[in-house]
């Protein structure tokens, strides 16, 4: 598993010339299926992403086949991209409305993208039980 704050700030590689196209600077969670849909970039070009089918690999580096995969977000991480959908520091509460904390990092499944868990400063949050996420908070599903 990987936390979302081992991998920010680290560089994008495009394989095929071996040179750094950009750096991960957010990520862009999908709540309907509990994955990562992309991962926001530095350096490029603002707003732009890296969509989750273009990554090859995460590692000490997020590797991609072409700087192409560096791009515009479009379709469902379009919808979910930008500061009012960033799940960090954000509250965490259940579909009841009872806060659990503040999200503080993210743990993701590196190959598929599946999120893994929702930390907060006191525990992990499955993230199978996520709900939603929106400019006020994150909800997750259950009341414990």
């Amino acid at each position: 598993m990987t936390r979302y704050t081992d991998i920010h700030r680290r560089p994008i590689v495009d394989t095929g010339s071996a040179t750094t196209v950009a750096e991960v600077d957010g990520i862009v969670i999908d709540p309907a299926t509990a994955t990562v849909a992309a991962l926001g970039t530095h350096g490029r070009r603002d707003h732009a992403v890296v969509h989750w089918p273009d990554i090859t690999g995460v590692g000490d580096a997020v590797t991609v086949a072409s700087s192409a995969a560096v791009r515009t977000a479009d379709g469902r991480a379009a919808e979910l991209s930008g500061p009012q959908h960033d799940p960090l520091r954000k509250r965490l509460l259940t579909e009841a409305g009872n806060e659990i904390g503040r999200v503080v990092d993210i743990d993701f499944d590196p190959r598929s993208g599946r999120i893994v868990g929702l930390m907060t400063e006191s525990g992990t949050v499955d993230g199978e039980r996520l709900i939603g996420c929106g400019s006020y908070a994150v909800v997750v599903r259950g009341d414990g």
